[in-house]
């Protein structure tokens, strides 16, 4: 028997995830009443799922821990079929929730998100209540640091444990090969954030009958060269918005439109004017890096077009000036990404003074070297290195989420309507 696919609607608008169920309901077996949803409109979500669904299997992803025989009464009353809890609870509430469904008529589905002793709990449930789903499950947050879906799906199969569901990551390239393995396939984001929702849901059903990969646009990185692609892909603005709407360089901008430069920070510091240590950089730095001057955001200039042209043998993607640069005619016909304060005649002297790959401010914000600097029409922002896989998935979310948003306006509505941000105004003292 094929596994079944499950959408999880994981918003925080009803009627949003209402249109995207009625896009997808053709490819779908199960629809998913998300955390965030049942957060934000209580059992009203699951009551109108099951209103305008009648013949679909219904999942109230309530994430019990507590209180549970009557959290799944509720859930079932309001009309799921099924009723998510969370597996790190203790026995006493999880064995409460399992007689709970038996009573009330739905089955219970037990989320195993970070379980460490994930056998032995899955091999208790089982045999108190064989009919339950055990759901191995990789988390939003987890899956932004670049984490893949656990091979623990395939170590449960073969440890007998039957009604495996599976969540996280999944998309129409690695759906074929769980499937083998499971009785549900939970996908939320790769059907959701589609501008073709249908399209999406049917490309991975025909992944899960066919247990067959089929190429996918919604991958998250885990390697130094997807997340170059992920930072190609998105802009400046989708990045800050994934930073919790981190700074930008302040007053740094391309001094010419449409530049945009990625690549790896080569630091210099040095004074105004002083444009030794500004060249000697391009000797150091290796292809692919962005050599980022802090010049204590003043003229003279400390760059000009000979700089460039090195730069160019060098293989070094772009320059970033706290400073002040000049040859912009010569250097905007080489089309190399230059982002500046200033915009001047004068050069220094090359004096010498300063330093080479340290930590430095520019434009107010911190650079170490090997920090990821983007650069784009709106500014200049640097991601931590270390936080770059994390951050690299975040911004596509943030981009393919403002994508399917502008699918939804096209169809003759409007930003304020879609996101129902009057609704969401704070509400804070």
């Amino acid at each position: 028997m094929k596994a079944k696919l499950q959408l999880a609607l994981d918003f925080v608008e009803l009627e949003r995830a209402i249109n995207i169920a009625k896009e997808a309901e053709n490819f779908v077996d199960m629809l998913e009443v998300g955390t965030p949803l049942i957060k934000s409109e209580g059992m009203n979500a699951v009551r109108k799922f099951r209103k305008d669904f009648p013949d679909k299997e219904i999942c109230a992803d309530m994430k019990t821990m507590d209180v549970g025989r009557t959290e799944v009464e509720m859930a079932a009353k309001a009309g799921a079929d099924i009723v998510g809890i969370l597996g790190a609870s203790d026995y006493s509430m999880l064995f409460e929730c399992l007689k709970a469904g038996r009573n009330y008529g739905c089955k219970i589905m037990v989320d195993m998100l970070n379980v460490e002793n994930l056998m032995e709990k899955a091999k208790k449930i089982q045999e108190f209540a064989p009919e339950a789903y055990i759901c191995v499950h990789l988390g939003i947050d987890q899956q932004m640091k670049g984490m893949k879906i656990s091979r623990e799906v395939e170590k449960l199969a073969k440890a007998g444990i039957n009604n495996i569901a599976v969540a996280g990551g999944i998309n129409s390239e690695n759906v074929g090969e769980l499937a083998k393995f499971c009785t549900l396939i939970i996908v939320g984001a790769a059907i959701t954030k589609s501008r073709n929702v249908a399209e999406s849901a049917g490309k991975l059903k025909e992944a899960i009958e066919k247990e067959i990969s089929i190429k996918s646009e919604f991958r998250k990185a885990s390697f130094e060269d997807e997340i170059l692609e992920i930072f190609k892909k998105v802009s400046t603005a989708n990045i800050s918005d994934a930073m919790h709407r981190a700074q930008v360089m302040n007053d740094i901008k391309p001094f010419k439109p449409g530049m945009k430069v990625i690549g790896k920070a080569f630091t210099v510091r040095t004074f105004s004017g002083d444009w030794a240590k500004a060249v000697e950089s391009i000797n150091k730095a290796k292809a692919g890096d962005v050599i980022v001057i802090d010049a204590n955001g003043k003229s003279p200039a400390v760059w000009g077009e000979l700089a460039t042209l090195s730069c160019i043998q060098k293989g070094i993607k772009g320059v970033v000036i706290d400073g002040a640069i000049r040859d912009t005619k010569e250097i905007s016909k080489l089309n190399f990404p230059a982002f500046v304060k200033l915009i001047t005649s004068n050069a220094g002297e090359p004096k010498g003074f300063g330093e080479l790959d340290v930590k430095i401010s520019c434009g107010g914000v911190d650079v170490r070297p090997g920090d990821y600097i983007i650069g784009d029409d709106d500014g200049v922002i640097v991601v931590p290195e270390e936080d770059a896989i994390e951050v690299a998935n975040r911004a596509l979310d943030v981009y393919e989420k403002e994508d399917r948003i502008k699918e939804e306006i096209g169809n003759k509505s409007t930003l304020a309507s879609v996101a129902e941000i009057e609704k969401w105004e704070s509400c804070k003292r």
